[in-house]
């Protein structure tokens, strides 16, 4: 089969990046307007940028290099459908080690050569995307990208092996308990459930085991409502994890892997506002909760908090990135709610906020991360 070739690149010399970014998650729209924020900081006299996205049903698509378009407009998130040229054709990433083309083919058309890339940054969030999935397919195809690995992503993904790792490793985490598909499927098995979350205690919050961005989690107050909230949360995963609540200061933490290890940033405090139980979807994206960075903290808890940060990065494996979410409790304990190893990078997100009051601009943080997987080989290492 021929493929139409398409015109010299005249910045050849500039690395070629490919922002991928949408995906079949439900939190589809929250990469989009991510990829937005990095379209528009992204130095575009050091990279050549090629902006693809997935549609939610799974298309890739070549998307229009027009950041603004990718913003959050009247509350309603943006999707790639909406952005892309066309979503009646497919983007094919290279799939073959050594091959970089990247193909464009669409209905009754000649398959068309979009140009080699260099590396990928993979902004989707989400299972399908974030959780090493994507990662696998760019190890088999030999293609440097930015982030974590294919182990240190799929652990990160799920809440309950997360919380295995870390605890092994002496850092603290709450009390929880897990809810699989099979548990769920008869009254004795739902009857159990119940059980094991009563004995955890109320508040209780119900989250789906590999999901982000506050996607289906209920805050119970009242077993009552226990079912419902794993009804919802099912929605969005098969698998569950019920939590126990705390009472306690939520902390965030960003880690950068440099040249000379991973380092920590300014924690940042979540300051939810009125009306929100917790940082719910809303609260973050939509509503007008704040992030206080640096967070209030003494020089010693700040110490402590960067230090569990870094040893949350690596008892994980991570690679280039995470941010590593805290709960400051009343007695002055740590303990780690979750890590995310692709944060978020819209203009309201922590990650790159508090690497900015580190003194790191949002540029300069997309540079380095961008440097450091072109330094990177693929493969095991």
């Amino acid at each position: 089969m021929s493929i139409e070739q398409s015109s010299p690149n005249p910045s050849a010399a500039k690395p070629r990046v490919a922002l991928v970014f949408g995906g079949r998650s439900s939190e589809h729209g929250v990469s989009v307007v991510t990829a937005g924020s990095v379209l528009k900081a992204i130095d575009r006299e050091k990279y050549e940028v090629l902006p693809i996205g997935i549609t939610p049903e799974g298309r890739w698509a070549l998307v229009s290099d027009e950041p603004a378009r990718m913003a959050i407009t009247d509350g309603r998130m943006p999707d790639v459908p909406g952005v892309a040229e066309s979503v009646d054709g497919q983007v094919a990433l290279p799939i073959a080690p050594g091959d970089r083309e990247v193909v464009l083919s669409e209905p009754g058309s000649t398959p068309k050569a979009l140009g080699e890339v260099d590396v990928v940054f993979p902004l989707l969030h989400g299972p399908w995307g974030e959780d090493g999935t994507l990662q696998g397919l760019l190890e088999l195809s030999g293609v440097p990208y930015v982030g974590n690995g294919v182990l240190s992503s799929a652990v990160g993904m799920d809440k309950e092996f997360t919380k295995r790792i870390l605890a092994s490793h002496g850092l603290g985490v709450g009390r929880y308990t897990i809810v699989r598909p099979r548990d769920w499927e008869s009254e004795a098995g739902r009857a159990a459930v119940r059980e094991l979350a009563a004995e955890l205690g109320l508040p209780l919050f119900v989250k789906p085991c590999r999901a982000g961005s506050s996607m289906g989690i209920t805050k119970v107050k009242d077993l009552a409502d226990l079912d419902a909230a794993i009804e919802e949360a099912r929605r969005h995963d098969p698998k569950l994890i019920i939590e126990a609540g705390v009472s306690g200061r939520e902390i965030e933490c960003g880690v950068l892997e440099t040249e000379d290890g991973p380092k920590a940033s300014l924690p940042a405090e979540v300051l939810v506002g009125d009306g929100f139980d917790f940082y719910d979807f809303e609260a973050k994206y939509i509503d007008s909760s704040e992030v206080q960075i640096p967070a209030k903290l003494d020089d010693e808890q700040t110490a402590e908090i960067r230090r569990q940060a870094v040893a949350a990065f690596d008892a994980l494996g991570c690679e280039g990135l995470a941010r590593v979410d805290f709960f400051l409790l009343e007695d002055g304990t740590w303990m780690v709610n979750e890590i995310n190893t692709m944060p978020g990078f819209t203009p309201i997100s922590a990650y790159p906020k508090m690497w900015e009051a580190t003194g790191l601009s949002y540029p300069e943080l997309i540079d380095r991360l961008l440097q450091a997987a072109l330094r990177r080989s693929t493969g095991l290492r």
